[in-house]
């Protein structure tokens, strides 16, 4: 889908300093300081229109959650659903970053979850090091999470899932729970669903792994 140019996104963004970090290297190594508290810090990957990450915020008061996008336009969208409500959660942030630099500005172990929702699964064979779940991204998550954290991957893209389950298998991620159907198994009542999600689960199964990286130790 091609991705609709917003001329006035970063102008929106960086009036909108309160909530959206433009310059993440500043607070590397530094984000509960930003928040003011040592809670755990979750981040989504692709936040899209923020549906998500921002019910989590709301849902979850206790948790730090950063919201990361790289495309101005669609972080956009976010903004405009934060501007409805009635207070800017005090845990809720959005980053504007590309995946890939996440090391620039998360220090080591920084984080505690990593959320994937419906990332774009690039299903040409010579795109394959774009996937996010592709070895030199989970070397990036193995990096900014801590011991034992926590990488969750939800999509519609069964390609993208089977591929997912085979690069965790081989980097030595443990598998913690697996679901081929997330909308119709028992257990997952408190699945908060992304716009995208809503959209589109009517038309197939929406699969989810969690998997934690106990044990990996390829970073040192």
């Amino acid at each position: 889908m091609r991705l609709r140019n917003n001329p006035k996104a970063n102008d929106i963004l960086a009036a909108h300093d309160d909530i959206v970090i433009l310059d993440g290297k500043q607070y590397r190594g530094k984000w509960n300081e930003l928040f003011g508290n040592s809670n755990p810090i979750y981040i989504e990957i692709g936040m899209g229109k923020g549906d998500f990450i921002i019910e989590n915020a709301l849902r979850y008061p206790n948790i730090n959650y950063i919201g990361i996008e790289k495309f101005p336009s669609v972080m956009v969208g976010a903004i405009k659903k934060i501007d409805q409500l009635e207070a800017i959660p005090s845990n809720l942030k959005l980053l504007k970053e590309d995946a890939i630099l996440l090391t620039e500005v998360f220090g080591k172990h920084e984080v505690n979850r990593i959320h994937l929702n419906f990332s774009d699964p690039w299903p040409k064979k010579r795109h394959t090091k774009r996937r996010l779940t592709s070895p030199a991204f989970l070397d990036v998550y193995q990096n900014i999470l801590i011991d034992n954290g926590e990488l969750i991957l939800k999509t519609d893209n069964r390609s993208l899932f089977e591929y997912s389950l085979v690069s965790f298998q081989n980097y030595g991620l443990h598998f913690e729970d697996v679901c081929l159907d997330l909308h119709h198994s028992e257990g997952y009542e408190d699945n908060i669903q992304t716009e995208y999600e809503r959209k589109f689960s009517p038309f197939g199964p929406i699969y989810q792994v969690k998997t934690t990286f106990k044990g990996v130790n390829k970073n040192g």
